[in-house]
């Protein structure tokens, strides 16, 4: 008795086992057919406008944004913005203006003092004209007077003349020297108030305003890589607001290094959007930018910028919308294709093991095109027949078959 329940428990055990080894079996293998190859990539993408109006921080100016339209806000042309405050731009107008006051005070001036001088010359000339006339009447008495005193009339004469002389030349050398230091001047000043203007052109742009209706879209720090907001720091041309074309948009993508590798322009995409659950667009990939970036600060691991198209859609999705983006890499039509765990690499070989009655036989292949999970055979094997996913037992393996027509058993 106690034979025979050992007897049957063996049987239950071997029945057991051989079911497990059968489902095993069917689970492990594959069977060869022709289907659609896809390698597809999925990439989380933002929408964004394709002709966007982009308002930036101005030239020469560092500063501190004191005030920022809410992000997703509609606003109308002329409307304000942003504010930056720059101590460097308003002490540089400051210091200009009294620059300007300065000199304008100082030519008002010379102006002054030269004509001060002018005028005492003048006077002399007259003075001197006087006295050449007094000369000349006395000179009418010389033939009454003794010679000495008609050589001093004379004297008198000559001196008036040569006075006459070193006045005009004065004058004259007055007038260029009036000329020249008052047109030094003026240059300064028109030099000082052409950076004035420039000085007020910049304070004035610190006030940003819309230059059409439309909706702000408030840009990303440069440092932080998030929305900017007031307090923030800003420099030369840093983007502040974009006022988008809404009529076209676009889809970027921030892509991994492998992902990136595998992806080229024209590649078709299609998306769906978590906002908007029943649209669907199409669209294919336009601009891959060759620099990769961090994507955190201090990030060894590089993100690359992909920009794709939104040719065909239901709706137009607004700007900062989420999109689930299926890139299609390859797609081949009707051809042999297996899964990539059946695929062995043996001798530097790629190999098969495909199924002969209870035994498996070696079998070499050539593969085409490949993603992570698939694989074209284009030599090696035919529909029908059926592969092992998992390496079989060398004891299971009956032969060989190569591409130089040798089969070993």
């Amino acid at each position: 008795m106690k034979k025979d329940r050992i007897i049957f428990i063996a049987a239950i055990l071997t029945s057991f086992s051989s079911c497990q080894l059968k489902n095993k079996e069917i689970s492990s293998v594959y069977t060869v057919g022709n289907k659609d190859f896809e390698n597809s990539i999925f990439i989380e993408g933002i929408v964004e406008p394709t002709l966007f109006t982009t308002l930036s921080c101005p030239m020469n100016v560092n500063g501190t944004i004191t005030y920022l339209v809410e992000d997703g806000t509609m606003v109308q042309e002329g409307e304000t913005v942003c504010i930056i405050e720059d101590d460097n731009s308003e002490n540089n107008y400051d210091n200009l203006l009294l620059a300007l006051e300065s000199v304008n005070a100082e030519l008002s001036k010379r102006k002054a003092d030269l004509q001060m001088q002018y005028a005492l010359l003048e006077a002399q000339v007259k003075n001197n004209e006087a006295d050449t006339q007094i000369a000349n009447l006395d000179s009418l008495q010389l033939r009454f007077v003794s010679p000495t005193q008609r050589r001093i009339s004379e004297l008198e004469l000559e001196r008036a003349s040569i006075e006459k002389t070193r006045l005009g030349q004065k004058l004259r050398s007055l007038e260029i020297i009036n000329r020249s230091e008052i047109r030094t001047l003026e240059i300064q000043i028109q030099r000082l108030t052409n950076r004035m203007e420039s000085a007020k052109k910049v304070l004035d742009g610190l006030t940003i305003k819309a230059p059409k209706t439309g909706l702000a879209i408030v840009s990303e720090s440069r440092r932080t890589r998030s929305k900017l907001k007031e307090g923030d720091d800003v420099w030369n041309n840093m983007p502040l607001v974009i006022i988008p074309e809404i009529t076209e948009m676009k889809v970027k993508m921030m892509v991994n290094e492998t992902d990136f590798k595998y992806i080229s322009e024209n590649d078709s995409v299609s998306y769906t959007f978590d906002a908007m659950p029943d649209n669907k667009a199409y669209g294919r990939i336009i601009r891959k930018l060759p620099v990769g970036q961090p994507l955190q600060r201090d990030s060894k691991v590089k993100f690359f910028e992909v920009e794709a198209s939104l040719d065909s859609l239901l709706q137009l999705p607004e700007p900062g919308f989420t999109a689930d983006s299926r890139v299609m890499v390859n797609y081949i039509k009707d051809t042999i294709v297996v899964p990539q765990i059946a695929i062995f690499e043996v001798d530097s070989m790629k190999v098969v093991y495909v199924k002969k009655n209870r035994k498996y036989e070696l079998r070499q292949i050539t593969t085409g095109l490949s993603s992570q999970k698939e694989s074209i055979v284009s030599e090696g094997l035919k529909r029908g027949e059926v592969i092992s996913l998992i390496q079989p037992h060398a004891s299971l393996i009956s032969g060989e078959r190569l591409f130089s027509g040798s089969v070993h058993d």
